[in-house]
């Protein structure tokens, strides 16, 4: 039996149940419809599309599906982590949420499987936007002020995206997706607007500060797509561009760094996304057969992992009401399979044999070593030890196992005063829905099954590489970094208890700034009106006198009547134009309309 690609689509179902949700949103619950569509959109998989398809729309010939086995790849594990998403979620998501994610996923996979420019950049622009969403479904005003910063964000890569894109065009390139060569303006553009959505530093704020305002439901999703893509499109446009492989290692140090600091449950695992990512960044630049494969390797283990450790933060958080270290602890025995499976995302994460992150984390060490990028493959070994020690060990010691203390409110950032922490009340501890447990143990056997039998992964990777994790060598070394993250845990452990401060990172720059040209806009806008009304005023008045003298045929429009009583002239600052706003503002709008007209000049080439 046959039928048209479009069904095999995987997105093709995802877009299709998020219009379901909204349609029947008064009739049906919204999370078993989801789930539904989820499930076929994944069984397509047993049968997935082949080849490249095209379609000619407005008179542009869009490839609207190449698959091959890199965006099969990639499309099977967004279609596994949607439908596990919404089953952990399904106890509490709406209709909107539901849909939002549905069209999230959707947008990933059309975009892993889009063959032309056009093609991927609306989809791409397509995840920004469902994703706002599930930020905004946090519910909080800290929720609705990220959202709006992550919007700003991605409304600035959408732009490199697309002056990239134009420019490349114009300058003959090839309107496939397909592998560019370096230098030259275009190429900068897309991999800046890539680097963007791949969240590196110090592009990443958006990330650390949106992820851990969203559902707890909505992080799973988020956790697992974006940043994915920006790998997938690495991958598929930049292979082998050297200038990635310090980036990457300097990622991976970055946001272990971070996270050892870090007091916020979802915030500590999104600077783990950054570290994490950094090593597929890396992999990417390096460029051989062995480090592509890793990568996509490291993509698939780490949406899982990742995955399962969002859903072990948001188990707590809708266990405790918490969301801290500070604020949790001695949780473990109340919520104790919902631990056991955050324990295994954190085993994964860390490179442990006998879970998926072992099988493709090694892979890039390896690959870093037989490419002589010495430094590198030391760089990255020492980030891992630093995954073990924050993710591994620090949150789930403080935020499910160690009782709960009192911590001092007052010091310097980064200083403890000598205040004794004494042990407080326990937390009440909420029982936890059934189908969160069980999105969470379909999640940690995958990281088991996958780390066990890594060949139902390798098979399915793009490049003809053999590796082989389980040696002697690979599985001593791993298990010599867990000693020694364990025996560095033990002797810095009064360092690395957390802290109720806040870390400051590169979002310092630019919110204070953003605030306040925001604040001018918004004032601005405030007097549009009054200077309307007062501009047709002046209108009305200079049409009626204008009449009176057309009637009686008295001098030219620029006299005045002398018979005509003059008024007093009103003092400064009263006159009919004070509204005129402080220079600085007219010199900020007159940048931005000169950057504008950059940006158009840059594009027409």
């Amino acid at each position: 039996m046959s039928w048209h690609p479009v069904f095999s689509h995987p997105a093709l179902w995802l877009f299709a149940g998020g219009l379901a949700v909204l349609l029947l949103r008064r009739r049906l619950p919204a999370p078993p419809v989801g789930i539904a569509f989820a499930a076929v959109a994944l069984l397509t998989h047993l049968r997935p599309p082949a080849g490249v398809h095209r379609a000619t729309v407005a008179g542009f010939d869009l490839l609207w599906l190449r698959a091959d086995s890199l965006s099969l790849l990639f499309a099977l594990v967004f279609s596994l982590v949607a439908l596990l998403g919404l089953l952990y979620g399904a106890h509490r998501m709406g209709s909107r949420e539901t849909a939002a994610a549905l069209f999230y996923a959707g947008s990933a996979i059309a975009t892993v499987f889009a063959g032309d420019w056009i093609t991927f950049f609306v989809f791409w622009e397509g995840m920004a936007l469902t994703s706002l969403v599930l930020i905004w479904e946090g519910g909080t005003g800290a929720a609705r002020a990220a959202g709006m910063r992550y919007l700003l964000a991605h409304a600035a890569g959408g732009s490199l995206l697309f002056l990239g894109i134009v420019r490349h065009l114009a300058s003959g390139g090839s309107a496939a997706v397909t592998a560019l060569d370096g230098g030259g303006p275009p190429f900068w553009l897309l991999l800046a607007a890539v680097a963007l959505n791949a969240a590196v530093p110090p592009l990443h704020a958006w990330l650390t500060d949106s992820y851990p305002e969203a559902s707890t439901s909505g992080s799973v999703f988020l956790s697992a797509f974006t940043t994915k893509t920006a790998v997938y499109a690495l991958l598929r446009i930049f292979p082998g561009t050297e200038a990635l492989v310090p980036i990457g290692v300097a990622m991976t140090l970055y946001g272990v760094v971070f996270a050892l600091l870090e007091n916020d449950l979802r915030r500590l695992l999104g600077y783990h996304i950054v570290s994490q990512v950094g090593y597929m960044v890396t992999a990417v630049g390096i460029g051989t057969p062995l480090a592509l494969n890793g990568a996509g390797a490291h993509a698939f283990s780490h949406i899982l992992y990742k995955a399962l450790l969002f859903m072990g933060a948001g188990a707590a958080i809708e266990a405790t009401g918490r969301r801290k270290l500070t604020e949790l602890g001695a949780v473990a025995g109340r919520m104790p399979f919902a631990v056991a499976m955050y324990l295994v995302g954190a085993l994964s994460i860390s490179g442990a044999p006998a879970f998926n992150g072992f099988i493709s984390k090694s892979m890039i060490v390896s690959a870093a070593g037989e490419a002589h990028h010495l430094t590198a493959e030391l760089l990255l070994t020492l980030a891992a030890v630093g995954t073990f020690l924050s993710v591994g060990l620090k949150l789930p010691v403080f935020a499910f196992f160690r009782a709960r203390q009192e911590v001092p409110e007052k010091g310097l950032p980064g200083k403890r005063p000598p205040v004794k922490r004494l042990p407080v009340k326990r937390l009440p501890v909420k029982r936890l829905p059934p189908n969160l447990l069980a999105a969470m143990g379909i999640a940690g056997g995958l990281c088991f099954l996958y780390g066990i039998y890594p060949d139902l992964l390798y098979r399915r990777l793009p490049e003809a590489a053999g590796y082989q994790p389980f040696t002697l060598d690979h599985t001593v070394s791993a298990v010599q970094l867990l000693l020694a993250a364990g025996i560095a845990f033990w002797l810095l452990f009064p360092l690395l208890q957390p802290s109720p401060g806040t870390s400051l990172d590169t979002d310092w720059f630019y919110r204070r700034p953003l605030r306040r040209a925001g604040a001018a806009v918004l004032a601005t806008l405030a007097e549009a009106p009054a200077f309307a009304a007062l501009l047709r005023q002046q209108l009305v008045a200079a049409a009626s006198r204008a009449a009176r003298r057309a009637a009686t045929g008295s001098g030219p429009p620029d006299r005045a009547d002398p018979s005509e009583p003059r008024e007093a002239p009103e003092p400064y600052g009263t006159e009919a134009f004070s509204f005129r706003r402080p220079i600085g503002r007219t010199i900020l709008f007159a940048a931005l309309a000169a950057a504008l007209l950059l940006a158009w000049r840059l594009a027409a080439g």
